[in-house]
């Protein structure tokens, strides 16, 4: 049985959470699971039919609400995440979104998408990280990293903005990603690479407003958000 189904179903059995809040939703059959492979870039893993077949998602009180095949998730944000699937959301507009892409072969990583204020974190290196960390809000101490990076990270990552490099920055590096990627889009944009991110870190793509201009380096977690320019720059053509 998936590692997947084992980390439910011990949910499930839990003392200290209300069994009957917690709600598994139904499984889908093998014609539906294909249907659902259709729809995505790649092939499904045998861990995640498995747990498909036992389960669509679930929901709880004190739980975010998930569904693995995104369907009741409405989110899409393909400038960042052209093959993204939403798994989960908190209520508030907020999704936990898996970034699949054709070349994926196991189920992860997962980010936090936030719309107030605009920013995305990475939450999870594989589905089954974030599980395990989904549960911890629902039992003693009540510590988890979903509640750290949300509550917390996210805020901060709006306020400090950390980590962002110039197009002179990436230019001027040894890393031939970094600089095929500003030269590609030019010096009026701003760069994040989150190829060795830690949990919680992300950047604020709405930091020039809810019609920044983003931009991802191909398949590789490198991002862009263009600087917001006076009138001036916009007539003239100046950076």
């Amino acid at each position: 049985m998936s590692r997947l189904v084992d980390i439910i179903r011990d949910a499930t059995k839990t003392k200290d959470k209300d069994s009957s809040s917690f709600k598994l939703h139904p499984p889908l059959n093998k014609a539906e699971i294909r249907e659902f492979e259709a729809t995505l870039s790649c092939s499904l893993p045998e861990e995640i039919r498995e747990l498909l077949q036992y389960c669509q998602g679930f929901s709880g009180d004190e739980l975010i609400s998930v569904d693995f095949t995104g369907r009741d998730c409405n989110f899409s944000f393909t400038e960042a995440f052209p093959y993204g699937l939403p798994i989960a959301g908190d209520g508030l507009g907020n999704f936990w979104v898996l970034d699949l892409l054709p070349t994926t072969t196991a189920w992860g990583p997962i980010y936090f998408a936030s719309h107030d204020p605009a920013v995305i974190l990475y939450q999870s290196p594989t589905l089954t990280e974030f599980l395990v960390e989904l549960f911890k809000q629902s039992k003693p101490p009540y510590e988890s990293l979903i509640d750290a990076v949300r509550n917390d990270q996210l805020y901060n990552i709006w306020r400090t903005n950390p980590g962002v490099l110039s197009y002179e920055d990436c230019i001027a590096m040894s890393d031939n990603k970094l600089q095929s990627f500003a030269f590609s889009l030019g010096s009026t944009f701003q760069f994040i690479d989150l190829r060795n991110a830690a949990i919680g870190y992300g950047f604020s793509w709405g930091r020039y407003g809810a019609n920044t201009v983003i931009k991802r380096h191909g398949e590789l977690p490198i991002f862009a958000y263009q600087k917001k320019q006076g009138l001036f720059a916009k007539l003239f053509g100046r950076s």
